[in-house]
């Protein structure tokens, strides 16, 4: 072959190579350019903008925990807090495995002394509560979210994993400290999982409670996520997401924006299923109580404290009887 084909040969691989790259960025929206935001990107919603007024900074250096539950809850829910002290949420529930609670609380809308007050012996009382300065609100779930996240990055760096979980959710400790061991050691980075919505899109309804404008979000598809009722995750993804957050305009959806911080750093999350994928091990919907059940499954939605409490005592049968 003379020269002046393999010129051309190479030069025909070159702009082919070329175009095959271009194209992948376009149409594969997984990956993503290395960039250093400019301050026109700094979306951040800042962990400096909001200040403690309830805070357990010592709490993971003194226990060295495994699982760090982060519990978002609002100043009046008292009783949650109560039952889930009584439940899922107690200490020495599984031996020789530390698992920590945190109640994640803002500020209402209007001052409550009362309740304040309540909250402020509750903290001193059991030393899990961490509240901030911004306003408890459903469309501020997203900044008590990154705070969580800001939290776990800051003070307990050294957990193993985290669990962000509501307060009406049914949660079987023990399934989950067992599940999280058997994914050994490739779930110590970048892993998050629970229950993942792959083919959701942007509600344009402006009387839908989950409306998001087009200004806001103009595309059409939100990239995978997992629902916001519970997920867990390795605690290295706390820094990251918080990171990533400088790329993700803020949206009053928090599951969805985790779900944009976790496209932005390329880390899928994982549907947490059984063998073959026959059952939600993270149920998100209503079930009704069946103790062999509710067994075989990490968590179930849809607890108020009373219902909660009245379970809990049949349910620690299941580890004997199913």
């Amino acid at each position: 072959m003379g020269k002046r084909s393999r010129y051309k040969l190479l030069t025909y691989f070159g702009v082919a190579g070329l175009i095959t790259f271009v194209a992948s960025l376009v149409f594969n929206r997984t990956i993503l350019p290395k960039k250093t935001p400019t301050p026109k990107e700094l979306y951040v919603i800042s962990p400096s903008t909001y200040r403690f007024i309830l805070n357990q900074p010592e709490l993971c250096e003194k226990k060295s925990p495994f699982l760090v539950l982060m519990i978002p809850v609002t100043l009046k829910d008292t009783e949650a807090r109560t039952a889930i002290r009584r439940t899922w949420g107690q200490d020495g529930l599984i031996p020789r495995v530390t698992v920590l609670h945190l109640f994640v609380i803002g500020q209402p809308a209007q001052s409550d002394p009362v309740l304040q007050e309540h909250l402020e012996r509750e903290s001193k009382e059991y030393g899990d509560i961490i509240q901030m300065d911004f306003v408890d609100s459903y469309h501020n779930l997203t900044i008590k979210t990154m705070m969580i996240m800001n939290w776990i990055a800051t003070y307990c760096r050294g957990a193993w994993y985290a669990m962000k979980i509501d307060a009406d959710i049914f949660l079987n400790v023990r399934y989950l400290v067992d599940y999280l061991h058997d994914q050994g050691e490739a779930s110590r980075k970048d892993y998050i999982s629970g229950s993942v919505i792959s083919d959701a899109v942007p509600h344009r309804d402006s009387f839908n409670k989950w409306y998001i404008s087009e200004d806001l979000y103009p595309d059409t598809w939100y990239p995978p996520y997992v629902s916001g009722a519970a997920y867990v995750f390795s605690t290295d993804l706390a820094r990251k997401i918080s990171w990533a957050s400088r790329f993700v305009q803020p949206i009053p959806l928090e599951d969805v924006y985790v779900g944009l911080c976790l496209h932005v750093l390329g880390v899928k999350p994982i549907y947490a299923t059984t063998f073959l994928g026959l059952s939600n091990l993270f149920e998100v919907r209503r079930l009704k109580y069946e103790r062999c059940s509710f067994a075989k499954r990490i968590i179930v939605n849809g607890f108020n404290p009373q219902n909660l409490l009245r379970i809990w005592h049949d349910f620690q049968k299941s580890y004997f009887t199913c």
